[in-house]
């Protein structure tokens, strides 16, 4: 019994390191598109993957930290972008059972918190409600198209990549 409680930690804590490490390396390959006013982080994409383990959560959460820091956001924009990152991957995996709406609470995390970053923390000239709009775009076109691209590429293969993955 200890020995399958100590392989499914491990199990869960490699996923997670490996989903940091993607994302990671996709925010920072990608570079500047992720990082203006209309925001298109690539990686936002996988915020679906909550849908197929819920070591995405700790994962993307991670992830994003590691990616704000490496890419000298400010001190505000590191928490509170990370804070929006966790919020979304939980409302993902609350929501998995509707596929086509898990992409839903990242897009609104991301759209509400991020602009008052780029508003407070930057000075970005534009105003909030500018800011909402353009971030929201930005996170329509990662996390919700590129997202439910990368679902469907995943979803008939997700217990091979993940170990208990539920297939969405």
């Amino acid at each position: 019994m200890k020995n399958t409680k100590t392989r499914n930690t491990l199990v869960y804590i490699t996923e997670a390191s490996a989903i940091a490490a993607l994302y990671v390396a996709i925010t920072v390959a990608i570079g500047p598109l992720g990082s203006a006013a209309i925001q298109c982080r690539i990686s936002e994409a996988m915020c679906i993957l909550p849908i197929f383990t819920p070591a995405a959560i700790p994962g993307l959460t991670i992830g994003c930290l590691i990616s704000n820091f490496a890419t000298g956001c400010l001190w505000q924009d590191v928490l509170f972008g990370t804070l929006a990152t966790l919020i979304g991957a939980i409302g993902a995996r609350l929501l998995r059972r509707v596929w086509w709406l898990t992409p839903l609470p990242t897009v609104l995390a991301n759209t509400f918190i991020v602009p008052f970053v780029l508003a407070y923390a930057y000075h970005a000239p534009e105003g909030i409600g500018f800011l909402m709009l353009t971030v929201g775009i930005g996170e329509v076109i990662s996390a919700y198209v590129l997202g439910i691209c990368l679902y469907f590429a995943l979803r008939k293969n997700a217990r091979y990549i993940f170990r208990n993955a539920n297939n969405g």
